[in-house]
């Protein structure tokens, strides 16, 4: 069933992740993957624009399916194989609702962590400002709060929509792991941190954890935050 399936990504990619994330829940192990470059171009490749116009990864492939935006496909992939592995949608409309509400705002998140951590990947020097980094550090702070928040009004051991993890789970998680990895200071939010340590040792992000992050420190960019 997973050799029908095809991965293209890249190290460094939450939405790679994100799909990673559910093709291990869903029990798809042994799917098709190749890993390219950002620093090569290899995501600009003609084998990736074949498959995605937008010359982005996740590129993913089911048979003659192909599915590209990282939430898609981990919805693609709940609704094709939705009695295997982890049930990551809920029944129950409240649950459900909940779980679809932290999915999107997972967005945000991503958005403001991406325009701290990748400010200047993104923007060339001559063009930053530093009123800039500060308000997109302010952004990206008060969006912490807010989960912050979320998880204190939940009990001890809580995924982020509940006691049971999901689909909001999987594609806000890696965002996540990129804040800490960056310096967010768990004694400064603690129940983020909390849920942290406890994703770090759910057996899909072991499988998944990025191979550079092992090998390699991160950085104090947050470490004020």
């Amino acid at each position: 069933m997973a050799k029908s399936i095809t991965l293209l990504w890249c190290v460094g990619s939450p939405p790679c992740w994100r799909v990673m994330l559910a093709l291990e829940e869903k029990n798809l192990q042994g799917y098709n993957q190749k890993l390219l470059s950002f620093e090569k171009g290899e995501h600009k490749s003609k084998e990736v624009m074949d498959l995605n116009p937008r010359g982005q990864v996740p590129t993913f492939k089911h048979g003659d399916i192909i599915v590209n935006e990282s939430y898609a496909a981990c919805m693609y992939l709940e609704s094709q194989f939705k009695s295997q592995g982890t049930k990551l949608i809920p029944d129950g409309p409240a649950e459900q609702g909940l779980v679809f509400q932290r999915m999107f705002e997972g967005l945000s998140i991503y958005q403001r962590t991406g325009d701290v951590i990748w400010y200047e990947y993104y923007i060339p020097e001559a063009e930053r400002m530093d009123i800039t980094i500060k308000r997109n550090m302010a952004a990206l702070a008060t969006e912490i709060k807010l989960w912050e928040g979320y998880l204190q009004k939940m009990e001890p051991g809580s995924y982020l929509a509940g006691k049971s993890f999901s689909m909001a789970d999987v594609v806000v998680f890696p965002t996540i792991a990129f804040l800490f990895r960056s310096g967010l200071s768990a004694d400064r939010y603690p129940r983020l941190g909390q849920y942290y340590e406890l994703m770090k040792h759910r057996p899909s992000a072991k499988a998944t954890w990025p191979q550079d992050w092992v090998e390699t420190p991160g950085d104090n960019t947050l470490k004020d935050l």
